[in-house]
């Protein structure tokens, strides 16, 4: 490392009011290097990172020295803040549907940056933006720059969040869980991109992450947190051969183990045939429509009682969207039956009334759960939708008992999505959709934002409650070893076509399609 770090901090104590979250921390970053920050959700984590650029809310206070290429950052002005962020600092945030603007284009963000930051408008702005998102392995990448956030999948939008990150080679790249929402080999293709940026610019980055794979493949030194308080530094290969804390090394366990408990029935509850999807693409001003966008091609699928069928792919691959026409959530072609019901077929009421019997628990748990109601509300909103005859007594004792079911004290009933943790906020997602007794339980992405200690405590719950309750679950992830701990069978998707599909363990140990076995190679199984 050179003498000068890029970033520096000595003793950082944050504070919120009377509670300490982050207590005397020490580290530096120096160019051209990656430091690892790791450990569970609330180990202060993200809350240094924000700390040391000013981001944090006036009720923090901060004590310490943090310091970028020798320079006191406490000493900045608010001009001199605006200059830094964005130019000598970049930023690639966990949850990228909340950081970007939803009233602005892709193309429009990205040039708002290059305008503040290097003057560039117009023709070079939009071409300087086309060639990020190239760079950062999007596809079509011209549609993009016209699209909205709404319009992409979680990895696209993730990925437009690095390109606009890296848009003024930053001295220090922030990076809070860049890699969340994507899957393996985009993983390690926009890691691999970062790291070529590193060394071209010789670029630090603060690699703030719960994946322990990633951690041994591209960080340089780890630094392990736990409640606010470093445990251990040191090398990667060091800290991951030889950790001294117990701590470290209960991070280190905490893979996803074990197969599915449950056995499947006979029975089939939920069988497409012939399914299809097709987004209509947007007509310019005199000019013939284009042909729609495939985004899921005819496929045939099959899910028993209490069955767990995985689905993997890439980011915009369909899984997503394939769920969601199974949900009758999105326009599709083809038979949809859940149980000795036709779905394709109903419309208005008498679809409404099949909705309690296939429930969704999405990937981003804060951006599911209305900021505006407290818990018991968020968890009874179907019950009191689907059942009106329920009176409030009954409603509440649902509410506490389905709390106790998915592992929160009854005291959380009364306060709000904000004041949790993203582990606990997914349980309270998993509340939600069982309190109506479902069939059919969708898990889109259900443990991508969460660390390997709590990914193990909610694949614990989600088999506890299939083998107590008969669940049948949809499981879309991009972690295979999330999904071999949970799937019975997999899918396997790319292009919106399915690759390969089989019993979980067969197409994991022999896959026969070279995607699925690139896909293996990218995840380290």
């Amino acid at each position: 490392m050179n003498a000068e770090p890029v970033l520096q901090l000595d003793e950082v104590s944050i504070a919120f009011d009377r509670t300490t979250v982050v207590d005397r921390l020490s580290l530096q970053v120096g160019a051209g290097e990656t430091l690892a920050l790791v450990g569970e959700s609330g180990s202060g984590k993200s809350v240094s990172a924000l700390g040391a650029m000013g981001l944090l809310p006036a009720n923090a206070r901060i004590e310490g020295h943090c310091r970028l290429e020798g320079r006191d950052l406490a000493s900045l002005t608010p001009r001199d803040w605006q200059r830094l962020r964005g130019n000598q600092v970049g930023f690639i945030f966990q949850e990228p549907m909340t950081s970007l603007n939803p009233l602005h284009t892709i193309g429009k963000q990205i040039g708002e940056t290059l305008r503040l930051h290097q003057g560039l408008r117009g023709r070079e702005a939009r071409a300087r933006a086309r060639e990020l998102l190239a760079q950062v392995h999007l596809p079509r990448v011209e549609e993009l720059l016209d699209a909205w956030p709404h319009q992409l999948s979680g990895g696209q939008r993730q990925r437009v969040m690095i390109a606009m990150a890296i848009a003024n080679r930053p001295r220090l790249l922030i990076a809070d869980e860049p890699t969340t929402a994507l899957d393996v080999t985009v993983q390690q293709e926009i890691l691999q991109l970062l790291g070529e940026l590193q060394s071209r610019h010789g670029m630090a980055m603060l690699f703030i992450t719960h994946d322990l794979n990633l951690v041994r493949r591209h960080a340089d030194r780890v630094c392990v947190l736990y409640q606010g308080r470093e445990q251990e530094t040191g090398s990667v290969a060091r800290v991951f051969d030889a950790p001294r804390s117990a701590y470290t090394r209960t991070l280190l366990a905490a893979e996803p183990e074990g197969r599915p408990v449950s056995r499947p029935t006979s029975e089939v509850l939920l069988e497409a045939q012939r399914l299809s999807v097709t987004f209509r693409r947007p007509k310019r001003l005199f000019a013939r429509r284009p042909p729609g966008f495939a985004a899921v091609k005819p496929l045939d699928l099959s899910l028993a009682r209490g069955e767990t069928l995985g689905i993997v792919g890439e980011s915009g691959s369909g899984k997503t969207t394939l769920a969601m026409a199974l949900l009758r959530l999105v326009e599709s072609e083809g038979h949809i039956t859940l149980g000795e019901t036709r779905l394709d077929r109903l419309t208005g009421g008498d679809l409404r009334r099949q909705r309690r019997r296939a429930q969704i628990v999405f990937q981003d748990p804060y951006g599911a759960l209305s900021p505006r109601m407290p818990v018991a509300d968020i968890i009874s909103e179907g019950l009191r939708y689907h059942h009106p005859e329920v009176d409030k007594e009954t409603v509440r004792e649902r509410v506490l008992s389905t709390l106790r079911e998915v592992g929160l004290p009854r005291e959380v009933a009364a306060r709000y999505p904000h004041e949790f943790s993203g582990g606990q906020r997914q349980r309270i997602a998993v509340a939600r959709a069982i309190i109506l007794e479902p069939e059919l339980l969708v898990l889109d992405e259900p443990t991508s934002a969460l660390d390997r200690t709590v990914q193990k405590q909610l694949i614990r719950l989600l088999r506890n409650l299939q083998e107590r309750r008969g669940l049948s679950y949809l499981f879309i992830s991009h972690d295979l070893a999330v999904v071999r701990a949970m799937a019975h069978r997999i899918i396997v998707m790319k292009d919106g076509a399915i690759m390969e599909q089989g019993k979980c363990e067969e197409v994991l140990r022999s896959p026969t399609a070279s995607y699925t076995q690139s896909l293996l190679k990218a995840s380290f199984l």
